[in-house]
């Protein structure tokens, strides 16, 4: 189920726009930090807002950290990433970003992050890839579960909602993981 490296990896997508001091900017701080706590590295996107955050939190707490980045939007990561990966494009960021989690934690975000979310979820709603945890932070994605469910129930297939935990907070959001992930 995880990956072959030391610790797994948990792969954080969320708003770019958040600073140092706004309720989420703090909030994935947060996160990063009990993830680095648990025993997590940190992947994310590399660039600023939530990345950032999250990045900082598991550097401080004493974790290493990935950052995703693609030529498209520029290179130059936040200064809590400890490793680099460059793609070229957006559609390249988004594969490895999947890739190199072990799981996933969905913060607050905009069209990019629900394609994030959205893509996750649907490759293992696909049989794509294998079952990963996905968490979501708080209640800001529950419409769009709530409604992906009822048109899939709709269609008679199976709920897809089975591969997504909701997590009011960091804490909880790690004791989601660690169910899943630390006990194989």
């Amino acid at each position: 189920m995880m990956t072959a490296h030391k610790h797994p990896t948990i792969t954080v997508f969320g708003s770019a726009r958040p600073r140092a001091g706004d309720v989420e900017y703090e909030m994935a701080r947060s996160l990063g930090a009990a993830l680095a706590s648990a025993g997590y590295q940190v992947c994310n996107g590399g660039y600023g807002g939530i990345m950032e955050a999250s990045a900082r939190g598991a550097k401080e707490a004493g974790s290493e950290t990935i950052g995703v980045v693609a030529e498209f939007f520029g290179t130059l990561t936040n200064p809590w990433i400890d490793k680099t990966v460059i793609v070229s494009s957006l559609v390249e960021r988004l594969t490895k970003l999947v890739e190199l989690g072990d799981g996933y934690v969905i913060l607050k975000g905009g069209t990019g992050t629900l394609l994030e979310f959205a893509a996750v979820w649907e490759l293992m709603n696909k049989n794509v890839m294998n079952e990963k945890p996905i968490v979501v932070v708080g209640n800001f994605w529950n419409d769009v579960i709530s409604t992906l469910n009822n048109e899939l129930l709709f269609e008679g297939k199976t709920s897809c909602t089975k591969f997504v935990s909701i997590a009011e907070d960091p804490e909880k959001a790690v004791h989601l993981l660690n169910e899943r992930l630390m006990n194989t």
